[in-house]
């Protein structure tokens, strides 16, 4: 027959110990670095917006000046060989330093043609 007061209960349930974050914290987490890092990615991407139309204003007010030094350095280049030319060429009789060598219409170009 059972003792008295019966038996003792059966221990069915299992007994594991703590081991780290629920599912739930974890899927947080990870959220919550998300989040963060698109923030970030955010505040890069306004900089970098910023620099990129800083610089297309710089070349915009750049472009006069480059153009002038681009004109006076055409201009000395095109000096420097017309004094070689005059230097080389001084001995010629009728030579005209810097006129095109080629006096018929068909090598002159469209807007020099003169029709007689």
């Amino acid at each position: 027959m059972p003792p008295a007061g019966g038996f003792e209960n059966v221990k069915y349930k299992r007994n594991l110990p703590f081991r780290g974050p629920s599912g739930l914290v974890i899927l947080g987490g990870v959220t919550a670095i998300c989040a963060y890092g698109f923030y970030r990615i955010g505040l890069g991407n306004l900089e970098k917006r910023e620099l990129q139309r800083e610089n297309v204003w710089s070349r915009i007010h750049l472009v006069p000046l480059l153009l002038a030094e681009g004109d006076r350095d055409a201009y000395r280049r095109q000096l420097a060989a017309d004094a070689r030319e005059r230097e080389i060429m001084k001995d010629v009789k009728d030579w005209e330093v810097g006129k095109s060598v080629y006096n018929d219409a068909r090598y002159a170009p469209i807007d020099k043609i003169v029709i007689l």
